[in-house]
């Protein structure tokens, strides 16, 4: 502060030489009066409190009582106190009691206290989170017999 050394960066921007990086240990906060509409995206820890249309991906992610996600999670740590509409991919996902989720949860590990609200799948990943594999269609069988009343039908418009 009172050095005559200068410690800003190429632009002007101070700079934080005692972290490596420049990271600073303080998650990001949205706060209950913030309403974000677009995907969230920070190496680092996200804290939101506010409203959030969009996907959210981070390192940590904590989601308050109050809050409201509509949109995805991505993260290594997921805590939802609040509501989620979207998919949840953490390796490890805590469902506070007042939490509501509807979406689907993939994760590593899962901690759901009593009271919380899940509407959607819960599946374990064990390796890399990798996409949904699609039912194959359903076709009928070729000697299929058809119905009494299909019959019926087709024997009146012949």
């Amino acid at each position: 502060m009172f050095s005559k050394v200068n410690k800003s960066g190429p632009n002007g921007a101070a700079t934080d030489s005692t972290r490596p990086g420049g990271k600073s240990g303080v998650p990001s906060i949205i706060s209950a009066d913030l309403r974000i509409t677009g995907d969230l995206v920070c190496s680092g820890d996200v804290q939101i409190d506010g409203w959030v249309e969009g996907d959210v991906q981070s390192r940590n992610i904590t989601i308050g009582e109050g809050a409201t996600v509509q949109g995805g999670l991505q993260a290594e740590s997921v805590r939802i106190c609040g509501l989620v509409n979207g998919e949840v991919r953490a390796d490890i996902v805590v469902l506070e009691k007042t939490a509501k989720v509807t979406g689907d949860i993939l994760h590593k590990s899962l901690a759901i206290e009593q009271g919380a609200f899940i509407e959607g799948m819960c599946r374990r990943i064990d390796g890399g989170v990798k996409p949904a594999a699609t039912a194959p269609a359903v076709t009928p069988a070729a000697n299929a017999t058809p119905a009494p009343e299909a019959e019926k039908k087709a024997a009146a418009n012949a």
